[in-house]
């Protein structure tokens, strides 16, 4: 006998709880539409990536306490605007290049922890579990910065969601490019089936391959990425020294005609050098 079935009734969220919930502070919205959301999501993405637990207006806040900290001790010293205004460019990029410096160091540890992983996780699979108990296991076992990565995912496994949705973000909080590989093999064997031990065996002789490969390009381009640091470092630092040591020195400069352009003309010229050996890094790395 049919019966009619009372609808459930609908759930309201409640107020109380939300500020148990910390909101995610971007500055960016993504799309890279244009050159401010552009450079706004690539910051975004350095505080995601670094693995600091920093909000990025946080960092911005710790870069503008650091520079006016740095500028205002030098310009106590000396009394000299122009040193002071160097030390406080240069104290606020510090803390941006830590954070640039931690995620390289970061994405460095994933990436040589990741082929272990899938030999750990291809272990598990070869005992008749399913893709899914193999991966809360494997994660468990893992140390940071991949186990705590690793940890997350299992936790979105354990709130119902799909191994596929729980992984997808992996990949972009990380800055891992095989991280996609190995996203994309377990779709792709959720989806169409297969020999997972086989499909791990493989994938980790395919990273650890890469692995190599970047090592071999690393030490090949060295001298390149030590000019391009040259070419960022030295001027500032060189402009710094002597800014300090003779605090007139930048204004002599600057009141002669031929050192005036002499000046400007290298910082243009220096620029597109680092501008031109990042791009040649950049696309080389790719390959």
């Amino acid at each position: 006998m049919a019966t009619d079935l009372a609808p459930l009734p609908q759930l309201t969220p409640l107020p109380a709880f939300a500020g148990i919930l910390r909101e995610e502070e971007t500055f960016g919205t993504g799309a890279e539409t244009g050159v401010n959301d552009r450079l706004n999501s690539s910051f975004d993405r350095l505080m995601l990536q670094s693995g600091l637990g920093v909000q990025p207006g946080m960092l911005l806040l710790l870069s503008l306490c650091t520079a006016i900290t740095c500028g205002g001790t030098m310009f106590v010293v000396q009394e000299n605007l122009l040193s002071a205004a160097l030390v406080f460019i240069l104290g606020g990029i510090a803390p941006v290049a830590y954070a640039a410096f931690a995620r390289s160091r970061r994405q460095t540890k994933i990436l040589n922890q990741l082929p272990e992983m899938i030999d750990e996780l291809s272990r598990a699979a070869r005992t008749g579990r399913s893709i899914e108990q193999c991966f809360t296991l494997v994660a468990e076992d893992t140390v940071a910065p991949l186990g705590q990565e690793l940890r997350l995912c299992s936790a979105k496994l354990d709130l119902g969601l799909g191994l596929r949705a729980a992984l997808e973000e992996m990949p972009g909080r990380t800055g891992v490019v095989s991280l996609n590989i190995l996203v994309m093999a377990l779709a792709v064997h959720l989806v169409g089936g297969g020999d997972l031990v086989t499909i791990l065996e493989r994938l980790s002789r395919t990273i650890r391959e890469r692995i190599q490969y970047l090592g071999r390009l690393r030490a090949a381009t060295a001298a390149s990425r030590a000019t391009a640091i040259l070419m960022i470092v030295l001027p500032p630092l060189i402009l710094t020294f002597f800014a300090i040591r003779d605090p007139d020195y930048f204004k002599k400069l600057m009141d002669a005609t031929w050192g005036r352009n002499i000046t400007i003309l290298a910082v243009v010229l220096d620029l597109i050098g680092v501008f031109w050996v990042l791009r040649i890094l950049k696309d080389s790395q790719r390959t």
